[in-house]
């Protein structure tokens, strides 16, 4: 607190607060977009009750390869074409949606650790008992379907993103574990092998509100906002378990509603992804998960396009 009676904390206290990198923090500081922020030697003191800015980045100031743009453009022409085509009857789109719901929910579960194979996650989902498996691997499997059938309702239903629904996709995502379900965790957690660690139990409430709230005013391209705000999600690390897969879900949610496919990252692409993260907490690098997420889409667009022709 200074003499005025106003109290500051650090860059890395604001990151953690905002929910973004320390990194970002300062460079808004820099530019003068952070009211009563002020210069200490090397550091930054920032008031308490500082408004984090609006986010008013482009592409080009998010420093985008142009390769990269053109791909974006690409998926742009790809969502038009969709758009113009003959609508498809309701069994057309179910039997479609079934398809994606299979590789979707065993890509997204074998990424945490589940063993059911695809063909398995195809046989519970249709209400076959797998018999060697155990059935924490059957419950994530539903659980997860009735998750992105959640998903589905909500952006048919138009409502902005909410805490609540946060909470209630992940109470359907951790079918196994009911103690927990929808519960912000209460303890300290450490992420085996990752360069960030998430905040204290007592800063998850507020960095979700703040997340909420960024979500909900966002300005980014759908693909840029679903990249950082998988991420900024995964790095607040709200629940003690399934967070990966409600954080998938939710980068969905940020595509379906501006009128994308849902897309899923691939078992076979997790070591790729996990690098993303690290490139983003490392050194602020958004363009290796971007990337990921880019190449999903325009993959799901064309097979979809592919498909109905």
């Amino acid at each position: 607190m200074n003499e005025e009676g106003i109290f500051f904390n650090s860059s890395e206290e604001t990151a953690k607060r905002w929910g973004i990198s320390d990194r970002r923090v300062r460079i808004l500081c820099e530019k003068g977009q952070v009211s009563g922020a002020r210069r200490n030697g090397k550091l930054w003191e920032i008031p308490q009750s500082a408004e984090k800015p609006r986010d008013g980045r482009t592409m080009r100031s998010l420093g985008i390869p142009r390769i990269l743009q053109g791909r974006i453009a690409e998926i742009e022409s790809l969502k038009a074409q969709l758009a113009s085509k003959r609508p498809l009857t309701e069994g057309e789109r179910e039997q479609l949606r079934n398809a994606f719901l299979v590789d979707y929910t065993y890509s997204s579960n074998a990424i945490e650790g589940n063993t059911l194979t695809l063909s398995e996650t195809a046989m519970v989902l249709s209400g076959i008992t797998i018999g060697e498996k155990p059935l924490k691997d059957h419950l994530e499997a539903t659980g997860h379907r009735d998750a992105f059938l959640c998903l589905e309702d909500f952006v048919s239903s138009g409502e902005a993103v909410s805490e609540t629904f946060v909470r209630q996709l992940h109470s359907l995502v951790l079918a196994d574990k009911p103690m927990d379900k929808g519960v912000y965790r209460r303890i300290p957690v450490i992420i085996t092998g990752a360069v960030h660690t998430p905040p204290q139990p007592y800063m998850v409430e507020p960095m979700m509100e703040s997340w909420v709230r960024d979500l909900r005013t966002t300005r980014l391209h759908p693909l840029v906002a679903a990249a950082e705000f998988h991420i900024r999600f995964e790095a607040i690390h709200p629940f003690i378990d399934g967070n990966g897969r409600t954080g998938r879900l939710l980068a969905n949610f940020i595509l379906m509603r501006s009128g994308y496919l849902p897309i899923s990252i691939k078992y076979e692409d997790r070591r790729a992804y996990y690098e993303a993260f690290t490139a983003y907490h490392a050194d602020d690098n958004l363009i290796p998960m971007l990337e990921i997420f880019v190449e999903r889409e325009f993959a799901r667009l064309s097979e979809y396009l592919n498909i109905i022709k």
